[in-house]
């Protein structure tokens, strides 16, 4: 028992030992003073000051960068991504496409498919055609034999288009078919968006034809000949290769096969669209 108090009496001379050292070290102060550490706020000088001219250029980046949201092609962009469902590309008979498109229209309705095939496009675009000296404006099939739907897929959805009238199939996996992209699409639909733009701006009379960004300068007819390989840089089949079947130097276009979703489509194209390789 007198060992055990003995052990105790050690162990409360040993914390107030420990106690009085700690003590003995000084206030916190004193402790800073004694390691020279300078306790008071001192400026940053070498943080940078923003300047005017900084925030002018901030203020400018942040306006480039900020799209126009009266542009009609960034209207276009904006409602296309807001649409619900995919696109996808419909094979149909040649010349059949706006047949393609009325039927399917009625069989949404009969068969109630509002709610899952959502709209129905067909590319075109308006090219001058001259005939017995006469300059007029026609609108033609950009995508012939094919039909763009904006649908959910599901089984009942994929038989309604698939057995609407001369439909043939969709392109890809028939039973599981690929959408595109949004800017495939993008790249598809935006030409002619581009081009009621440029139109109405005519017709308001701001704007004068050929002023658009669209405008390519003119190309001789001596460039090109038939057979020849050549590159499309504008409209929906811009990057694409194709081979020059006819050539009309009177209305300054061509026809030539574009390899399009894997065979090769007759297409119609400007000079201005097309450069040799």
């Amino acid at each position: 028992m007198e060992h055990h108090v003995s052990e105790q009496y050690d162990s409360v001379e040993t914390e107030e030992t420990v106690t009085s050292e700690t003590t003995d070290l000084g206030e916190p102060g004193d402790a800073a003073e004694q390691d020279g550490l300078d306790l008071e706020a001192t400026p940053q000088e070498d943080a940078p000051e923003a300047t005017d001219a900084d925030a002018a250029d901030d203020d400018e980046t942040e306006t480039a960068e900020e799209p126009d949201e009266s542009d009609p092609l960034e209207i276009f962009r904006r409602e296309l991504w807001a649409k619900p469902g995919d696109w996808f590309v419909v094979h149909t008979y040649s010349g059949m496409e706006n047949r393609v498109k009325s039927n399917l229209e009625n069989r949404i309705i009969s068969l109630n498919m509002e709610d899952y095939i959502h709209e129905i496009v067909v590319p075109t675009e308006e090219v001058a055609e001259i005939k017995n000296g006469q300059r007029k404006l026609v609108r033609r099939t950009v995508l012939p034999g094919y039909v763009l739907v904006r649908m959910d897929l599901t089984d009942e959805s994929w038989s309604a288009v698939r057995h609407t009238p001369s439909v043939t199939g969709f392109v890809g996996n028939s039973h599981q078919p690929v959408p595109l992209t949004m800017g495939e699409v993008e790249d598809m639909l935006a030409p002619a968006v581009v081009a009621r733009a440029e139109a109405e701006a005519i017709a308001a009379g701001t704007a004068t034809p050929g002023s658009a960004t669209t405008a390519k300068k003119p190309v001789e007819v001596a460039d090109f000949d038939v057979s020849d390989s050549v590159m499309v840089v504008d409209g929906p089949f811009a990057t694409l290769h194709a081979t020059i079947t006819e050539i009309n130097a009177e209305s300054q276009r061509v026809k030539a096969l574009v390899e399009i979703f894997g065979r090769e489509t007759p297409v119609e194209l400007s000079f201005s669209q097309i450069q040799k390789v």
